[in-house]
């Protein structure tokens, strides 16, 4: 476990008027996430774990090796996402944070989000602290938020088949196969097995209720949603104004 260079400034700076979504917070029993900064990069690529898959097609530099190779591609890979960043295509990464240190990486993406109004993760957890149920507690607060005021229909997720940690995340909170697959992995190849969250499971499980959001009004431009919770078209918004606590389910709390 690692703590993040200037973490406590990073936390409590605000940048709502340009970019909100570093305001954004998903807090659950024993974590908090926000969104990576770039003072988080040296932390997240130092602590990068070996067993996490990196971008097959991302740039190798000769000169340098293996270890400083993978943390350059997080580099790259956070600049990519931000730089690229539109309301119809987004990748959104989240530093996981316990008593005040990173302990894990947790992705929520979404491609033609708008039209697919699906969304796809990944993450990672510093090997020190796995086995403490932190991995499901990410997953689940990016599922709240997901399923709450960025109203998802589904989610789905990908693992290597022999990934039981990954794949066992994915079936406690209700994911269900969606086939599988054979993909490139090193020179051979490998099965990728592929599930599925309904909207309607979710919200079912009641599992968002454990689950804190903060600080979303102000990032719905970002994503192409309404603002002022003006209701999508065929569909119901969470009605918040900005600055006000949003609860998982999209709601408000009452006053």
């Amino acid at each position: 476990m690692c703590r993040a260079a200037g973490s406590p400034s990073v936390a409590d700076v605000t940048h709502t008027r340009y970019w909100p979504l570093v305001d954004l917070r998903l807090t659950s029993a024993d974590l908090m996430l926000r969104p990576m900064t770039e003072a988080d990069l040296t932390t997240v690529a130092d602590v990068l774990p070996d067993d996490f898959d990196l971008d097959p097609a991302a740039p190798r530099y000769a000169a340098l090796d293996v270890r400083t190779n993978r943390g350059v591609t997080m580099h790259q890979a956070y600049w990519w996402c931000y730089g690229t960043w539109r309301p119809e295509s987004w990748k959104l990464s989240f530093v996981a944070l316990a008593g005040g240190q990173i302990v894990g990486w947790q992705q929520l993406k979404g491609e033609d989000f708008l039209r697919l109004r699906t969304v796809d993760s990944a993450s990672f957890l510093v090997p020190a602290v796995r086995g403490r149920g932190y991995g499901k507690q990410m997953r689940t607060a990016v599922l709240a938020l997901a399923f709450g005021p960025l109203e998802a229909q589904a989610a789905v997720t990908s693992a290597w088949h022999g990934n039981q940690a990954s794949l066992g995340v994915s079936r406690s909170l209700g994911y269900q196969p969606n086939g599988v697959s054979f993909q490139p992995r090193g020179d051979g190849r490998d099965v990728m097995t592929y599930l599925r969250l309904s909207r309607a499971d979710w919200l079912a499980s009641g599992r968002s209720a454990g689950v804190r959001i903060e600080g979303f009004d102000a990032c719905r431009p970002l994503f192409g949603l309404p603002v002022s919770g003006l209701p999508l078209s065929g569909s119901s918004s969470p009605a918040a104004e900005a600055g006000a606590r949003v609860l998982p389910d999209g709601t408000k709390p009452d006053s």
